[in-house]
């Protein structure tokens, strides 16, 4: 029963226990800054894969836990902090054009496109570092919250769009919700930190757009869109399995929409309660639609990464994020709804990663699993950084109103 105990929400052998994963994912990723700052690609135990990019998103999500892990006192969080500032400020910033370059090669060349999703993420780390008070972090934020309102939010539509080119002179067609789910992710934290409530204004307005195209498909919310916003249910449908544009519906992304629209109508001020909610209504209701659609939709525990739309699984894979934001979702919705049904979800998927996604061998989690909960290396090699499973082991214990970073310096943990 002990053991039990350990994933049932609100017991102190379920704080215990994450408390005590949280600070083994934090001491695994250790190794990650290159000499210039810019993250390498970890392996499977930790080691970097110096063969890699060095990619700014990377860079970023590890800026931002180890941000998180210094407001915990995790030994040496503030130095990596600021190796991660240095990669930020220096060989990932594009000193002639502004923004940052979406990599760094091993060689020392630049992948020159400009990412929304990679911008979004350098908002969501300079605020934690903001936060944190680390130095240059301040300076980072203002010039992250000018570049990404020049050039990625389109204030007449009320979303972010995706890519440019190196020199901001050609914008790529494509529409993603993918790169809006991280804007408003990091615009939710920049209000936080800043005290700017425009940035939440924003955040409000793509989750708008979101709640109106997820009801009119069923729940399952497209992720593809052209360039005038009509949607492109069929994009990648040759490469089902992209990293980062998968073909179909992701139910990990309908669960992690779900607690970011949660966590905005539980902060946005002035917000009507009949607003609230509906809008805690729209996440049950995502919530739903996704873990009925990828929860054990094969015959075996886990989330599938994709289904069509009538919700067949597409891709049977079982990617580590998706379980860490199925965590993090009904953890949030069993505090703010009270209902059981979460409390029992949340218990599941803890004990599944404890099974099947954590590494008890070298550590952090397994990234990629196949329909067999197997470890495979097909879509996410190694183990690249720590983002989802550490805020999974946090997010549970902090107050579901706010950012990561500022309910973790709140808690005092």
């Amino acid at each position: 029963m002990e053991n039990e105990a350990r994933y049932e929400l609100g017991t102190p052998e379920n704080k215990t226990w994450l408390n005590e994963q949280r600070d083994s994912l934090m001491a695994f990723g250790h190794a990650f800054p290159s000499p210039d700052g810019g993250s390498y690609w970890l392996g499977d135990d930790g080691t970097p894969w110096k063969d890699r990019n060095r990619e700014t998103w990377i860079t970023c999500r590890m800026t931002h836990v180890y941000s998180l892990a210094a407001f915990t006192g995790h030994a040496g969080a503030e130095a990596l902090v600021d190796a991660g500032l240095k990669g930020l400020t220096g060989e990932l910033h594009d000193d002639a054009n502004g923004g940052w370059y979406a990599a760094v090669t091993p060689d020392g060349d630049h992948i020159g496109i400009k990412q929304c999703y990679a911008h979004a993420f350098v908002l969501l780390a300079a605020s934690s570092a903001t936060l944190l008070g680390r130095p240059g972090a301040a300076e980072l934020l203002a010039d992250a919250q000018q570049v990404f309102l020049k050039r990625f939010w389109d204030d007449e539509i009320g979303l972010s769009v995706d890519t440019w080119n190196e020199d901001f002179t050609e914008l790529d067609a494509y529409r993603g919700l993918n790169a809006n789910m991280h804007s408003v992710e990091a615009f939710l934290a920049v209000a936080d930190v800043t005290g700017d409530e425009t940035w939440r204004t924003r955040a409000g307005r793509i989750i708008d757009h979101v709640v109106g195209w997820a009801e009119a498909n069923n729940w399952r919310i497209p992720e593809h869109f052209h360039e005038d916003w009509s949607v492109d249910l069929e994009c990648n449908a040759d490469k089902k399995d992209d990293q980062f544009k998968p073909y179909g519906a992701t139910p990990g992304h309908g669960i992690e929409w779900a607690r970011l629209i949660t966590q905005y109508a539980l902060s946005a001020p002035g917000l009507a309660e009949s607003r609230k909610a509906q809008l805690v209504d729209v996440a049950e209701n995502l919530f739903h639609r996704a873990v009925s659609d990828g929860w054990n939709a094969d015959g075996a525990p886990g989330i599938v990464y994709t289904t069509d739309w009538n919700g067949v699984p597409v891709v049977h894979d079982r990617m580590h994020w998706t379980l860490a934001e199925a965590i993090n979702t009904s953890s949030v919705l069993a505090h703010v709804t009270g209902k059981a049904e979460y409390a029992d979800l949340y218990s599941t998927f803890l004990k599944y990663a404890d099974e099947y996604v954590i590494d008890h061998v070298n550590g952090s989690w397994f990234h990629q699993l196949d329909r067999t909960n197997q470890p495979i290396g097909t879509v996410w090699p190694g183990k690249s950084d720590l983002y989802h499973a550490t805020q999974s082991m946090m997010i549970p214990l902090g107050d579901p109103s706010m950012s990561i970073a500022v309910a973790s310096q709140r808690s005092g943990d």
